[in-house]
């Protein structure tokens, strides 16, 4: 036992009036390494107020900003089977959950709720990147069935926020056969005569990018996502190529068709609101933005609203 640190320093600074600074007070913008209070981030949704960069958004915060007056029933997590392969790496599988669960105060990587959106009622999905990279585990994938179930019952549609590294390789097999199982509830809600929008956020790749991410009605993404299944570095090492620059970003997938619009953060629940109310021919205003390069436009006579971007038109067409 060091008697200095341990004891004198602590009774020097109560003494003192000395507080200890909080780790996570000042916040460094990853494009710019502009320094932002925490709070301030926090006020202005995770978006640095000078570059407008998007930082990673906590699941919770992002549902009581959808919603309206941050208002909604939070749906049920499942219980599956915890650590059915008994993994183990560096550390124990059961002691990463355990962690993770702590830091996030969640069950799993999903948190869902069903709500209203400018009054329209919706299911919203959200992968919480904090716990184990998002990973798309048993837990993950039944969260996500049951939502896309609740949905069916509500006929009501779903929104999707994914949020990953893909699927979780502590549970093998197991967490592969998530990808035909959420694949089969995107279905059985489009059978229903649902809408399923996705947006796409950062970063959003591996196994859920092949299955229940690239399965939308539509797809939106926020500024500068990385969007992609493979990493630029494992797709250069095979091709023996050097990639476009931006490669895999959501503005140069908008640009080659991949999503539709890129969508700034503080505006999607209003897009989400006006392009859901077309797809289920509510009344709505028929005009949407966009930004980097995606923009909307509407004619409300006929009920066709155009959403252009370059060199690839897309077309939604509404019978009245």
């Amino acid at each position: 036992m060091n008697w200095i640190t341990n004891y004198v320093r602590p009774r020097i600074n109560s003494m003192l009036g000395r507080r200890e600074v909080p780790d996570n007070l000042w916040i460094k913008c990853p494009e710019t390494g502009e320094m932002v209070f925490h709070k301030d981030l926090e006020e202005n949704k995770w978006v640095i107020p000078a570059s407008g960069y998007h930082m990673k958004m906590p699941a919770k915060a992002r549902l009581a900003d959808l919603f309206d007056n941050g208002s909604y029933e939070a749906l049920a997590q499942p219980k599956v089977a915890q650590d059915p392969l008994k993994f183990r790496d560096s550390k124990k599988y059961i002691d990463r959950l355990k962690d993770s669960r702590l830091k996030t105060e969640q069950e799993d990587t999903i948190l869902a709720g069903l709500g209203k959106v400018e009054g329209l009622k919706l299911v919203a999905i959200v992968h919480e990147f904090n716990f184990i990279g998002g990973s798309l585990g048993m837990a993950a994938g039944e969260a996500i069935v049951r939502a896309f179930e609740r949905a069916i019952t509500e006929k009501c549609p779903v929104v999707m926020f994914p949020a990953s590294g893909g699927a979780r390789m502590q549970e093998g097999i197991l967490s592969l056969m998530q990808l035909p199982r959420t694949t089969v509830a995107v279905n059985l809600l489009k059978e229903a005569g649902l809408p399923y929008i996705v947006v796409l956020t950062n970063p959003t790749t591996g196994g859920v990018t092949a299955s229940y991410a690239m399965l939308g009605d539509l797809h939106l993404a926020e500024p500068g996502a990385e969007i992609g299944f493979a990493g630029k570095r494992v797709i250069e090492q095979t091709l023996r190529e050097k990639l476009p620059e931006g490669f895999q970003t959501s503005e140069y997938l908008v640009e080659h068709g991949m999503v539709d619009l890129v969508v700034k953060r503080h505006d999607i629940p209003s897009t989400l609101a006006r392009l859901l109310k077309i797809l289920l021919r509510k009344p709505a205003d028929l005009h949407v933005n966009g930004s980097n390069g995606a923009n909307g436009s509407s004619n409300g006579s006929n009920g066709t609203v155009h959403i252009s971007r370059p060199g690839k038109p897309a077309e939604i067409t509404v019978v009245n």
